[in-house]
């Protein structure tokens, strides 16, 4: 029986956020500061930091709204999660962030 709760426990820390109802995208999940801190994330990422059962948390989100994120949070872990929402430190513009250059179409001779 208490391999049956531990593997319920770790099933329920480890379930991604499913932000698309509120037109948010969590980017990284429970992570540190120092991996939030990376450039290489767009300029409107927050940092959103929460605390779910006295343990505090750190997520990379973005949303157009904060507002948004903020129900987010709210609505799944509870009322009093959220502690603070900061902006976070990526310097690529939305726009182009996450884009792909199309491949190369070989030249006919």
């Amino acid at each position: 029986m208490t391999t049956d709760v531990k593997k319920e426990e770790t099933k329920k820390e480890d379930k991604k956020l499913d932000g698309s109802s509120y037109d948010c995208e969590v980017l990284l999940q429970r992570t540190t500061l120092e991996a939030a801190n990376d450039k290489k994330y767009p300029t409107d990422a927050k940092l959103v930091h929460y605390e779910v059962e006295g343990k505090m948390f750190i997520d990379l989100t973005r949303s157009q709204k904060n507002v948004n994120i903020f129900d987010l949070y709210c609505d799944t872990y509870g009322k009093t999660a959220v502690k603070r929402i900061d902006f976070g430190y990526g310097t690529v513009s939305p726009q182009r962030w996450g884009y792909k250059t199309p491949p190369q179409k070989k030249k006919r001779r």
